[in-house]
């Protein structure tokens, strides 16, 4: 076998004089399986040679151990969550665990079939984040029963939550903007009833209060690009327009580019627009577009760290992941020039 090549299952077999079938089942303990105390011997002894480790997916599947994590988030097609499933991924993987998909819907069906992991067994923790405050598996008492975290969102009183300091990333936000010279600076957020939301909107306040800035324009959208489209256009509809955007989510600031040429006017010279969240998407923007950084492959990972901890007997407990928000400086900003009045 070459060099860096993965020892399979099927090597395992042919060391052993075996079937794959059985080689998998020794190797997974089946107390059903009926062969002689040699056989067996045989097989675990080509395993140590091969230096074989079940792949994590297949342990999962094969029910002796789960070794699998669930992660319900609120929307797959959102690109920021992709960054938090990747650090999760990896960072199960690297443990000897499989990550489970499931996003969160309004459909009851979808509940059932995510707290059906829990009851079956077929996974060991939950990574929670969705942000739905209504949803059935927050006021289950099936939730007491499994290690589980809440990742980018808070409940209050949990002592379970993974997050970040979303309201500093706000902060950045208005001060990149200010530094540029924008006084009217107006905030698309999300809709008012999740936490994340709220928190990234309690920090575009606070800093505008902080400046002395009115801190007044803000219009509320879902978390998708017709969202911040509807939401940017409320803003620019008002008699005293902001000269600049911050936008909660990447989605929303591609829609909000839309709503800002719908209404005439051009990107940065009479809007500039900031987004939550930096992908390589934002590059390829027209125009490119300014982004505060956020570490979320690093939240991911410190999400299936918080669960394997309580696997491993550890008490629960809230995870801060240190955040140093950074402003990735593109061309959909630029400094407010103010004309002179005529003289």
């Amino acid at each position: 076998m070459a060099d860096g090549e993965r020892v399979r299952l099927v090597d395992v077999a042919a060391r052993g004089g075996v079937t794959k079938s059985v080689a998998s089942r020794v190797l997974n303990a089946d107390p059903t399986l009926n062969v002689r105390p040699e056989t067996r011997q045989r097989v675990l002894a080509a395993a140590a040679e091969l230096g074989y480790r079940a792949h994590a997916g297949a342990r999962a599947l094969a029910g002796a151990e789960a070794r699998a994590l669930a992660l319900l988030i609120p929307d797959l097609s959102n690109p920021v969550y992709s960054r938090i499933i990747r650090g999760a991924y990896r960072r199960a993987r690297q443990q000897g665990y499989v990550v489970l998909l499931a996003e969160d819907t309004a459909d009851d069906e979808a509940d059932e079939a995510f707290t059906d992991l829990v009851d079956t067994g077929r996974v060991d923790g939950l990574l929670i984040a969705s942000a739905r405050p209504d949803h059935r598996l927050l006021s289950s008492s099936r939730l007491a029963g499994i290690p589980h975290v809440f990742v980018n969102r808070e409940v209050p009183g949990s002592g379970r939550n993974v997050g970040m300091d979303l309201a500093a990333a706000s902060a950045v936000a208005v001060r990149h903007l200010h530094d540029l010279g924008h006084r009217r600076i107006g905030l698309v957020s999300g809709p008012p009833d999740l936490q994340p939301a709220r928190a990234r909107e309690q920090g575009f306040v606070e800093q505008l209060t902080e400046l002395g800035l009115e801190p007044g324009h803000v219009a509320h959208g879902p978390f998708s690009e017709e969202g911040g489209a509807t939401a940017a256009a409320q803003l620019l509809s008002r008699e005293s327009r902001p000269t600049a955007i911050y936008c909660s989510t990447l989605g929303q600031a591609v829609g909000a580019l839309h709503g800002i040429r719908t209404c005439g006017l051009h990107i940065p010279e009479d809007v500039s627009v900031v987004s939550y969240d930096d992908l390589p998407l934002a590059d390829y923007l027209d125009p490119p577009l300014t982004t505060v950084a956020m570490p979320l492959v690093e939240l991911g990972a410190a999400a299936v760290d918080a669960v394997l901890a309580q696997l491993s007997g550890g008490a629960p407990a809230d995870v801060a992941v240190p955040v140093r928000p950074t402003i990735i400086e593109r061309a959909s900003t630029r400094r407010l020039v103010v004309e002179a009045a005529p003289g």
